[in-house]
């Protein structure tokens, strides 16, 4: 890539952070620490308007372009650090495309392989972790169509960041909407984490427009896995030194409820420090988005440091989830769905009867690492339980995708249903 085209695109990515202040700011009064939840102050929208794009510029000049990123170097072709696992080759898009699924969001598409080949959603992680052409690499791409979608305020979708509107459920639609959009009957729905969550729920809602079923890394968003990984009942003990960091993002007197007090910094609230904010409007929305970055970074950190059996080195994490702009999405996404319990009526909704009766039929396979700490074994076993006719396979990884092994499962996966007729 010529480094204007870089320097183009990581600019349009730093303009995203005024867009996120000028989006919030009808949420804020003069008082710091305080919310109102409507505009009926106009005059006060429109100094924070102002405040907002001044104050989202000097932070993205604050969160300055990453001189690797702009490196003249960047031209060369890197090496690919996969070529040793079973993924298929890099892979460019035959077709990207935007579609408007609500009044506020607009879902950002590609499509990859084979134009006639059979379907397959990725469904990506997170929520707010955005898809990468990478995940498009797990299918033979003369067989099969390879759809990646965006979910609602994270990737290419837009507004960036945005939690309006944004519920497990909403993205389910917009899964229908997309499928109908490209004119596809049934397909196959391929997704990791949070992603095999969201593939659950839309199969419960629409068994008859899946073909199959891959899913790795099993999260089924029960109370007892949201608090293992972020109130300091498992995770923590297994990664002690990350969690360190993760929990001094938080002040002591807040660490009853970590979800709770990420939630107040990651939604521009701030907890106890705002109370001694100055109210200076410009220094005030500086102050809340430092302390949303902060929050961002060690939250999106603390997920991405110990997503793998053998850890990536810290400074692997600032090109990915220490980056302002993912961990921006990916953080406030996360939480805001997380301390809403995903929008599921209650604790273990996947693996109630009457759900998993309605997807029984479909061929399923599981794919876990056993020394997954993000998502631990045990949910996989619980849904395998719920779902004997499907397949579970144990691996000895953690819980990214890209580790070898699960790479190899995932695609022994994807070929074994490449011919398979719905």
């Amino acid at each position: 890539m010529q480094r204007s085209t870089t320097v183009s695109r990581v600019f349009t990515r730093k303009l995203a952070l005024p867009a996120l202040l000028m989006s919030m700011c009808n949420s804020y009064s003069l008082q710091p620490g305080q919310r109102v939840f409507n505009s009926g102050n106009r005059g006060f929208t429109s100094q924070v308007l102002l405040g907002s794009v001044v104050a989202g510029l000097a932070l993205a000049s604050y969160s300055s372009l990453n001189t690797a990123e702009c490196s003249p170097a960047e031209s060369q072709k890197p090496k690919d650090p996969l070529s040793a696992t079973a993924l298929y080759p890099p892979l460019q898009p035959f077709h990207k495309g935007q579609l408007k699924v609500s009044p506020i969001h607009t879902i950002a598409y590609s499509e990859y392989g084979n134009p006639k080949g059979k379907p397959v959603l990725c469904v990506h992680g997170g929520p707010g972790g955005g898809c990468t052409p990478n995940m498009a690499r797990f299918f033979d791409p003369q067989s099969y169509r390879i759809i990646l979608v965006d979910q609602r305020g994270c990737g290419d979708s837009t507004p960036f960041a945005n939690l309006e509107d944004n519920t497990t459920y909403d993205s389910v639609r917009d899964f229908e909407k997309i499928r109908e959009h490209l004119g596809i009957e049934k397909w196959q729905l391929f997704g990791g984490s949070w992603g095999s969550t969201l593939s659950l729920a839309y199969a419960i809602e629409h068994p008859d427009r899946i073909t199959e079923l891959v899913l790795r890394g099993i999260f089924l968003c029960r109370k007892k896995e949201l608090e293992w990984m972020y109130e300091g009942k498992g995770a923590n003990y297994i990664f002690p030194e990350d969690w360190e960091a993760y929990e001094e993002a938080i002040p002591p007197n807040e660490r009853d409820n970590f979800m709770k007090a990420y939630s107040k910094r990651l939604m521009g609230e701030l907890g106890e420090a705002g109370k001694n904010l100055s109210i200076s409007l410009l220094l005030f929305l500086i102050d809340i988005f430092i302390e949303m970055i902060k929050a961002a970074k060690a939250w999106s950190i603390w997920e991405g440091r110990i997503s793998k059996l053998h850890q990536d080195p810290v400074e692997a994490m600032q090109s990915s989830f220490a980056d302002d702009h993912f961990a921006l999405a990916f953080a406030r996404i996360e939480n805001h769905y997380f301390t809403n319990q995903v929008f599921f009526p209650r604790d273990g909704f996947l693996i109630e009867k009457e759900n998993v009766a309605k997807i029984a039929h479909i061929p399923t396979v599981i794919v876990q690492g056993r020394y997954d700490i993000v998502c631990p074994a045990i949910s996989a076993h619980d849904l395998h339980k719920a779902l004997p006719s499907s397949e579970i396979h144990y691996v000895l990884s953690g819980h990214s995708a890209f580790e070898k092994e699960i790479v190899a499962e995932l695609v022994k996966a994807t070929e074994k249903f490449k011919t398979r007729k719905a």
